[in-house]
């Protein structure tokens, strides 16, 4: 089945929280998109956790056996493809200024002339977005 404007459902390589960037990686997984990433396919909707990484083996606690069932799921839905989604900002954005990747899955502002290629979305919050704040984004 083919999508268009997402979400689209990915195998994380790491863990991953609702609201970070996610970028391509090896063998079809998906990652938090590194600062300047060229590879970022949209925004997480929800958490998630590489397979491997999910404990499904009790674990001795003070002689008890002990079993987290709340575990993350082993697949991160990505919102891509114009649709609005909050997201955590590293830097102050204005209404409408577009916004690149920065580190840790946020977004800063791209600046006046930036380069196409890494352009991940348009701030939409209104009155703008102060550093280290959560707004929305209309994804790329």
């Amino acid at each position: 089945m083919r999508t268009k404007t997402g979400p689209k459902t990915f195998v994380p390589a790491e863990p991953i929280l609702g609201g970070q960037l996610v970028e391509a990686r090896a063998a079809g997984r998906v990652g938090v998109a590194a600062a300047d990433s060229a590879k970022v396919l949209g925004v997480a909707v929800v958490d998630g956790i590489a397979p491997e990484a999910q404990v499904t083996t009790p674990v001795d606690v003070g002689g008890r056996s002990v079993l987290n069932t709340a575990v993350l799921p082993a697949a991160v839905s990505v919102a891509y493809g114009g649709i609005e989604v909050p997201v955590r900002y590293s830097g102050a954005a204005a209404f409408g200024d577009r916004l690149k990747a920065a580190a840790g899955g946020t977004v800063v502002a791209a600046g006046a002339t930036p380069d196409a290629r890494l352009v991940v979305g348009i701030c939409t919050e209104p009155l703008g977005v102060a550093s280290g704040a959560t707004g929305l984004m209309r994804t790329a």
